[in-house]
């Protein structure tokens, strides 16, 4: 478990520039899906990748190689260098200005071990290594941002951000994977980008088939769990071997064929309401962002980087999440994973047509999403693999809403998951003592 460190540094950044793609590319407005134009997408979702210093690579600027590069990989994925335009409907595309990307190098007075032995967030001086505008507005704003921050030690860390609405967490790590390769010299990217948003177009006529509690207005109405900024407590946890052997010993034997995402995710879930002590009959609500690019026949194409997910949406009486055990909630998340189909995957993109644009709920709702396996950790610059590389912050908007399932090791070296928690400190303190009880075993565990 880790929480916030009191290390400081300063972070002097050069002027912000503007990269364009490095030769002409088409000029055209393309549409966005209706997939990614929900208003639960409309901001930027910033990542951080820590590098280590590679003598191999001798005296060579990353922010010089990283610029460089971008600009070239830009001449693929030409509408990342436009602008968000809206049109009826507030049905957004994109007009492919090659207007560029927004570029920052700066230089930071510490070193990657003064971070500690295991990188795990929240990160200390986080804002100063982001380029990310605090404010909401998409329209007409660079779609991607970029800040390469050089240590002392000779290592970097690389912050990206992109609009949620033009790709999801699979292809923003396509994206990124691409710009380290031509960072390294190829000429193309491995993975050729696909547009083809019509692909996830609504139907005409729209036909929603499927409940989509997701986007439901929420009924309760004593407490909506929805925290100020000032009373939040960060901490992440790591789950290893040990600790997933631990959880896995709380799932009744009808549910053992379990991901370790769903029984993480279920003893997420029950934990933090455990922590909050709602009313028994308050609602509580989880959602968990599934890829669907499985889900269809034909396939969507290798390639596709828009965003080609689906949110589906689970609920339970406090009660129950409380008093039943955890195959309770595990039985809930796996239901609603199962109901993801291509079917599942259109009637949401109708939904956004009938409701004009829905945005998901947040009140009594919690937010956890499998980063482990989109690819940020293979992103490879000439220096190696980073040594992290996952969610930057949480949303200050709507803090202790989201939690993140992010590829990691402990200080033993083990590979595992961490998973970045917000609650308030008294509530915090109930989730860490509640874990504590599942992940050692003794003859006080239960669940």
């Amino acid at each position: 478990m880790q929480a916030s460190t009191s290390l400081t540094f300063e972070v002097k950044r050069r002027a912000p520039e503007l990269i364009a793609p490095a030769t002409p590319t088409p000029r055209e407005v393309k549409l966005l899906s209706d997939i990614d134009d929900q208003k639960g997408f409309r901001y930027v979702l910033p990542i951080i990748q820590f590098h280590h210093r590679n003598p191999k690579m001798g005296n060579k600027n990353p922010a010089s190689v990283i610029r460089e590069a971008l600009a070239k990989v830009l001449v693929f994925y030409y509408p990342l260098a436009g602008r968000l335009k809206e049109g009826p409907g507030e049905k957004l595309m994109v007009d492919c200005t090659g207007e560029g990307v927004l570029f920052i190098e700066a230089e930071a007075d510490v070193t990657l071990e003064q971070f500690g032995k295991t990188l795990h967030p929240p990160f200390p001086c986080v804002e100063k290594l982001i380029c990310i505008p605090s404010y909401r507005g998409i329209l007409g704003s660079p779609l991607v941002y970029i800040q390469v921050t050089r240590l002392l030690c000779g290592g970097f860390i690389f912050t990206s951000g992109i609009n949620h609405t033009i790709c999801d967490a699979v292809g923003n790590a396509q994206f990124l994977i691409a710009l380290g390769e031509m960072a390294q010299g190829a000429l193309e990217p491995s993975v050729l980008p696909v547009w083809q948003r019509e692909l996830l177009y609504a139907r005409d006529p729209p036909h929603v088939t499927f409940p989509h509690p997701e986007y439901d207005d929420v009924v309760n109405t004593k407490d909506n769990h929805i925290f100020a900024v000032n009373e939040m407590a960060d901490k992440s946890f790591f789950f290893g071997p040990t600790e997933m052997s631990a959880l896995r010993r709380f799932v009744p034997e009808h549910l053992e064929r379990c991901t370790t995402f769903e029984v993480l995710t279920a003893c997420l879930w029950r934990c933090r309401t455990i922590a909050l002590e709602p009313s028994p009959e308050e609602d509580m609500r989880l959602i968990f962002p599934i890829n669907a690019r499985d889900k269809f026949n034909p396939p969507i194409p290798v390639g596709y980087y828009g965003n080609c997910i689906v949110l589906p949406c689970v609920v339970s009486k406090a009660r129950d999440l409380i008093n039943k055990p955890l195959g309770h909630a595990l039985e809930l998340v796996k239901k609603a994973k199962s109901s993801v189909t291509e079917e599942y995957v259109r009637s949401t993109a109708d939904l956004m047509v009938v409701k004009g644009r829905a945005q998901y709920k947040f009140d009594s709702t919690f937010v956890v999403s499998n980063l482990s396996r989109v690819g940020f950790n293979k992103v490879n610059f000439g220096w190696g693999e980073s040594i992290y590389a996952g969610l930057a912050k949480d949303d200050k908007d709507i803090p202790g809403v989201f939690s993140n399932c992010m590829p990691s090791t402990n200080e033993q070296g083990e590979l595992g998951i961490v998973v970045i928690v917000g609650l308030p400190l008294p509530a915090m303190e109930k989730f860490v003592k509640q874990l504590k009880r599942i992940l050692i075993p003794g003859p006080f565990s239960k669940i």
